[in-house]
């Protein structure tokens, strides 16, 4: 075989890659349910549907407005109870991407509408922009930000606290505060930015959720995860994760941050069935 056959062959496997890490797959945004079984789930609330949506950047390639209206109607279509914002809705620095700024987005996630409400946390993105105004702009079109609060939900016999942890890198990050108001005997249902916070929550919690990670964007078969933004590496880097009797989702998200690349770690919107067990 000559040289150029060579490279010919060669060549096609790595185009193919190629156009389905920083295309196909990047754009292939849809809503994906995890039935989760979690023992202190409360009966009174079985299969409750929680949306969650996390690194939304948007502006990151293959992630503008329209994108995010996609999100939007995908979340919709889900009909979930309670829908959780997990923070990062902006992008500083994406090759090929653009900034959009939290009040523009704000104004079509304001289309979002649940039974149980919509809430938010920020992440280090939206920190590192604006914190403040990012706040504001949610608040101002009826999404209620939680940073180390927390509020009692309720529907007919299904009551539980959603407490919303403020960043870990960027936050005042105080699960006690987020906690305070909560009585001892009382359901949890907690959500974070990012996971590296998990080691710190209690056991009274039932469930945390978290996004930050990207499910590390990209997932090599034999290798793993070559890159994910934790101290924990791998540990807390996607999916339903239990640790001494303590329970956390991390969602892969939506967006891309650094590189816009996606590798076996689709983009998602994660549709959470919690059941008690």
């Amino acid at each position: 075989m000559n040289i150029k056959r060579l490279f010919t062959v060669l060549s096609i496997p790595l185009l193919v890659v190629s156009l389905w890490a920083f295309w196909w797959e990047p754009a292939s945004l849809h809503n994906e349910t995890h039935e989760l079984a979690i023992p202190s789930w409360p009966p009174t609330c079985e299969a409750l549907k929680v949306a969650v949506l996390s690194d939304l950047h948007v502006g990151s390639p293959f992630n503008h407005l329209d994108h995010l209206k996609t999100s939007i109607d995908l979340t919709l279509k889900a009909k979930p109870d309670l829908i959780l914002l997990a923070g990062d809705y902006v992008v500083h620095g994406v090759p090929g991407g653009k900034f959009v700024s939290p009040q523009e987005s704000a104004a079509h996630l304001a289309r979002l509408s649940a039974p149980l409400g919509v809430f938010a946390v920020l992440g280090n993105h939206d920190w590192w922009h604006d914190g403040p105004g990012t706040m504001a702009a949610f608040q101002q079109v009826g999404i209620q930000v939680l940073e180390d609060s927390a509020v009692p939900i309720q529907s007919g016999p299904c009551q539980f606290w959603l407490a919303g942890i403020s960043d870990f890198m960027e936050g005042a990050h105080d699960v006690p505060l987020a906690l305070s108001q909560i009585p001892e005997d009382a359901t949890i249902l907690a959500f974070t930015h990012n996971p590296d916070i998990f080691p710190e929550i209690p056991s009274r919690v039932a469930l945390t959720v978290a996004g930050h990670t990207h499910g590390g964007q990209v997932y090599l078969p034999l290798i793993g995860r070559p890159i994910v933004p934790s101290q924990y590496g791998e540990r807390f880097a996607i999916g339903h994760i239990i640790e001494d009797g303590r329970h956390l989702f991390v969602t892969p998200g939506i967006g891309t941050s650094i590189l816009p690349v996606r590798f076996l770690v689709p983009p998602e919107v994660s549709v959470l069935l919690l059941h008690s067990a």
